[in-house]
């Protein structure tokens, strides 16, 4: 899952979309800068993540793009799911997309002079991109891409994702919105 999903899975606790927000960006030896509320949304993060990659519909959905995509088709779909969660969104929440970006983004900025200063920098770019709204754009999902392939090492064929997305996306679609449930569940026993 990549940043709207992570940021839907925990809204309407501050503290623990704080720490899921952060968790991609910090290492172990952060952790005693935040409080343990945080702590627990850093430590969700990684367990969605686990969870996420061996699910059986993820597994599924990987498959289909693991020949041009390879080892990055993964990263391919953490990404596609959240344009998916974008086209699905009223199934799932029953507030607006915008509403929605807006409180994250608030909540983000209440929060940000606790975050270390390279993710201070990072979080105003991307409070200013509108990030949460771009997963809904096919431009917003290439420029995730362009800037997640200037860090691949491998061959990841990025640049032609968002065709196989649109090639492949009923059954991708299928996939999450089989998966996507399951994965709330999995949050909320967690959070209790």
């Amino acid at each position: 899952m990549n940043f709207l999903a992570h940021m839907f899975l925990t809204h309407g606790n501050k503290e623990l979309t704080v720490g899921n927000y952060v968790a991609d960006f910090i290492r172990n030896r952060d952790l005693v800068l935040f409080s343990d509320e945080v702590v627990r949304g850093i430590m969700l993060h990684r367990h969605i993540d686990t969870y996420t990659d061996q699910h059986p519909e993820v597994l599924k959905s990987t498959r289909i793009l693991r020949e041009r995509h390879k080892k990055y088709a993964p990263v391919v779909i953490d990404v596609f799911y959240d344009f998916i969660l974008t086209k699905n969104w009223e199934q799932f929440s029953s507030i607006s997309m915008r509403d929605f970006a807006d409180e994250i983004y608030v909540c983000l900025n209440e929060y940000s002079d606790e975050f270390p200063i390279h993710l201070q920098e990072i979080s105003s770019r991307m409070i200013a991109d509108d990030f949460l709204l771009q997963y809904g754009k096919q431009e917003g999902i290439e420029k995730t891409f362009r800037r997640i392939g200037r860090r691949a090492k491998f061959q990841s064929n990025f640049e032609t994702a968002f065709t196989d997305l649109e090639r492949n996306f009923k059954e991708i679609n299928e996939g999450f919105l089989s998966f996507f449930p399951d994965l709330i569940n999995e949050v909320e026993s967690y959070r209790m």
